[in-house]
């Protein structure tokens, strides 16, 4: 189930796995600021790190939602980002033709959710040769996600993991369903957990997305101790001045904290035996004596 990323390998005898970064990419000094502090803090709490940030935000609520810097300029953002701090970076992609640009420069490239079922993109990003990450639809059971690692490991690339954010609720919610992650993880990749965009009410406000902050710390820790392989967090030094996901990202004041209790459940769940229960009529009876 291991999947390389650079000299990161996510594994379960390996550092814990982290995306983070900023929604999208708001400025330079934002995208810099962010990245190297995310990197200082990897190095001091001893997990692997990936950066993320959208070059574009094509699934923005409104038509007038910020949506980044675009291709070109975005990904000249993240070349320098890689090259400066030696970090591997994570971008979605939403059409075939940014793939092979975007295949040049990411490490990793993200399908969103939204997407996960459109073939071509999958395909066209999987044959760039790096690492892809495919976030399980709002609107998918977990098994429907075996389909979508095979479109990637068909197109000659077993280098896949899948995300878990939440499946939708109603209106503008969404639940998680921890069993996804022991579901997903039967396909023999790793499973992320996004922090962020699970506490997300979609549309809920209208002509934005909103969200619940105060309950990602409960779900990221109850992921990982469902057996989540890693984390995906959107981090902003001032969430609540940010142009995407404003009501959703960690603080970066917060993070470290934040960081430290989830690493500490990881622990705590890897130094456990696994639990196997028998499946209903294989249960052997305990008998007592008269």
């Amino acid at each position: 189930m291991n999947v390389q990323i650079g000299n990161i390998e996510i594994a379960r005898n390996k550092p814990f796995f982290i995306i983070a970064g900023p929604c999208c990419i708001e400025s330079w000094d934002i995208t810099y600021n962010t990245a190297k502090a995310m990197k200082d803090l990897s190095r001091e709490l001893g997990f692997s790190l990936v950066f993320k940030s959208s070059f574009d935000k094509a699934n923005r609520t409104s038509f007038d939602s910020f949506r980044g810097p675009g291709l070109e300029k975005g990904l000249e953002m993240l070349a320098d980002i890689k090259r400066q701090l030696g970090l591997p970076v994570l971008s979605d992609v939403h059409e075939v033709q940014q793939c092979e640009p975007a295949g040049k420069v990411l490490d990793v490239l993200q399908i969103p959710a939204f997407l996960c079922r459109q073939t071509d993109l999958i395909v066209a990003a999987a044959k760039t040769g790096k690492a892809i990450g495919i976030k399980k639809g709002q609107f998918l059971s977990p098994q429907e996600m075996r389909n979508s690692v095979d479109k990637v490991v068909r197109a000659g690339n077993e280098n896949v993991f899948v995300m878990e954010r939440g499946t939708t609720f109603g209106y503008n919610n969404l639940v998680v369903d921890m069993r996804s992650i022991a579901v997903m993880k039967e396909f023999g990749k790793p499973v992320i957990f996004d922090s962020t965009h699970s506490v997300q009410l979609p549309g809920g406000g209208g002509t934005t997305t909103v969200g619940q902050r105060q309950f990602v710390p409960t779900l990221s820790k109850a992921a990982v101790a469902a057996g989540c392989d890693g984390l995906f967090m959107e981090v902003h030094p001032n969430p609540d001045e940010a142009k995407s996901d404003a009501a959703n990202q960690v603080p970066l004041s917060h993070v470290k904290e934040f960081i430290s209790q989830c690493l500490t459940v990881h622990k705590a769940v890897n130094a456990l035996p696994e639990i196997n229960l028998p499946a209903f009529g294989m249960c052997q009876p305990v008998l007592f004596t008269k």
